[in-house]
């Protein structure tokens, strides 16, 4: 918990991200209402709350109006929560709410609020429960009478914050969510807290994401923040950015794997730099990130690789056409690859495995091949969502990363890709085909380098076994960048006609 002197206590909900969206958690000894749709998380969302309390010897009460006690344990236990351990030790207790019928009315019989709360009374004084989850309210008859349970629910919440208790009450709304919680008055008359969960379809997937509506008397951040529901963990809060833009920078330089890019770029790539590779299909983009890492493994830099359009083993077969014994270089400990298809998982589920998988193997480089690939996966808010998070993870690790975008054209033009991504880098190298007198060849140029000079000259190169190689500036021809090239000379030497 955290206090200050003229704010509340805060409860940590112990909920990665949550914590920052809610700028310290839950109000202590408060009323929050998780509100959402079916298939939004507010179950896991309340019960992670609890065993976070738990696991920190902070005991907490479920109430359950609405699964049996037997089926939540099952379930919850499914995230890696210890429910039975700390049933034994006394730091978690059900209160099984859960409906009853009556074969004889033949219904289902109505919640009573004042043996529930003598329930729930009963198990707070023989944990000492500071926490306590009821899940869910609309299965306690909230719609058969409305005035009377809504009077019979504040006397229920009024005696739970005399206890003490910070309370985390689940409500189902329709697939709307917003003028379901309106309609129903519950925000306005119980809740000191109102946090919406959305699980909004956009285009062919669905993108859950979280809101702290209302929290009186506490300062929070406005706005909806993407999160996920992570195996063996629970919720996952992606905040666009925990770090804010007070990273440190540093002057060291690192070279790019290849000393002739290196001259173009200034000596180099900064340690703490994003750098992005732009170009069309076979331009040399994945050659580039195979001589990059391979410049790390050379000078004993642990580097991975994160691929997105290439398997694992083909891309082993690539580095040693190129000369590069990426095997060996795993098997050192010095490479790490791994290669996944896009569709797999969502864009909050990608950036929580790139997190995951940084945070093991602790490399000094990263390299996407290629962000082009994940863009079909989610929206166009979702990407950039997606980029800002990971471009600023990537940075605040003092980490250099070298990420890859297609461009849809052969011959000049820019990707979606690109246009989201290009403010977010640091660096932007451009790989282009260019017609010259009925010959295609490729041209490279750094287009951008902040903090630093670099070569602005547009550059012919050419692949071979050993790798790329930058050669002398075009002259003789313009428009190579928007893919509408003029020869300015002819074949025979002379000027072209007007």
């Amino acid at each position: 918990m955290s206090a200050g002197a003229t704010s509340l206590t805060r409860v940590e909900t112990g909920i990665p991200g949550l914590d920052h969206v809610s700028q310290g958690g839950f109000p202590e000894g408060r009323v929050v209402v998780v509100a959402g749709p079916a298939g939004s998380a507010k179950t896991v969302l309340a019960g992670q709350f609890l065993a976070a309390g738990a696991a920190r010897g902070e005991p907490g009460v479920f109430v359950t109006l609405e699964e049996s006690a037997g089926d939540l344990r099952r379930n919850l236990a499914t995230l890696g929560f210890a429910i039975d351990e700390w049933e034994q030790s006394g730091h978690w207790c059900f209160v099984d709410g859960s409906p009853r019928y009556d074969a004889h009315l033949d219904e289902v019989l109505p919640v009573h609020f004042d043996t529930l709360l003598a329930q729930i009374g009963q198990a707070m004084d023989r944990t000492g429960a500071t926490r306590v989850v009821i899940d869910s309210f609309g299965a306690a008859g909230f719609d058969r009478d409305l005035g009377v349970s809504r009077v019979r629910l504040r006397g229920l919440l009024s005696e739970l914050r005399r206890l003490g208790a910070t309370v985390v009450m689940t409500v189902e709304t329709d697939h709307d969510g917003d003028s379901a919680l309106a309609g129903r008055g519950v925000e306005q008359y119980v809740a000191d807290c109102v946090v919406l969960l959305r699980n909004s379809l956009e285009g062919e997937s669905r993108r859950r994401t979280v809101e702290v509506l209302k929290m009186r008397g506490a300062e929070h951040r406005r706005g909806q923040f993407a999160f996920t529901v992570v195996p063996g963990e629970g919720v996952v809060v992606l905040p666009i950015s925990v770090q804010g833009l007070d990273q440190g920078s540093t002057d060291n330089r690192v070279t790019s794997g290849n000393v002739e890019l290196d001259s173009l770029c200034g000596g180099g790539f900064f340690r703490d730099s994003i750098v992005l590779v732009s170009g069309a299909t076979g331009t040399g983009k994945t050659l580039l990130v195979t001589e990059f890492l391979a410049g790390g493994v050379a000078r004993g830099e642990k580097s991975l690789m994160l691929a997105f359009e290439e398997s694992h083993d083909q891309l082993h077969r690539n580095a040693r056409g190129w000369g590069y014994d990426f095997a060996q270089a795993e098997s050192d400990g010095l490479l790490k690859v791994v290669s996944t298809y896009p569709e797999v998982a969502t864009l909050e589920d990608h950036l929580v495995e790139i997190k995951r998988v940084v945070d093991a193997y602790e490399p000094a480089r990263i390299a996407i091949d290629s962000l082009s690939a994940l863009e079909r996966v989610g929206s166009t808010k979702a990407f950039r969502e997606f980029l800002i998070g990971l471009t600023s993870y990537v940075k605040a690790k003092q980490t250099v990363g070298l990420f890859t975008a297609s461009t849809d054209a052969l011959l000049g033009g820019s990707s979606v890709t690109e246009t989201h991504i290009s403010t977010l880098t640091d660096s932007i190298i451009v790989l282009r085909y260019v017609e010259v007198f009925g010959a295609v060849k490729r041209a490279v140029t750094v287009l951008k380098m902040r903090g630093s000079d670099h070569d602005r000259d547009i550059r012919e190169y050419r692949i071979d076994s050993t790798g790329l190689h930058v050669g002398d500036p075009f002259r003789t021809v313009a428009g190579i960048l928007s893919g509408n090239v003029v020869n300015l000379v002819s074949l025979d030497g002379s000027a072209p006609s007007k």
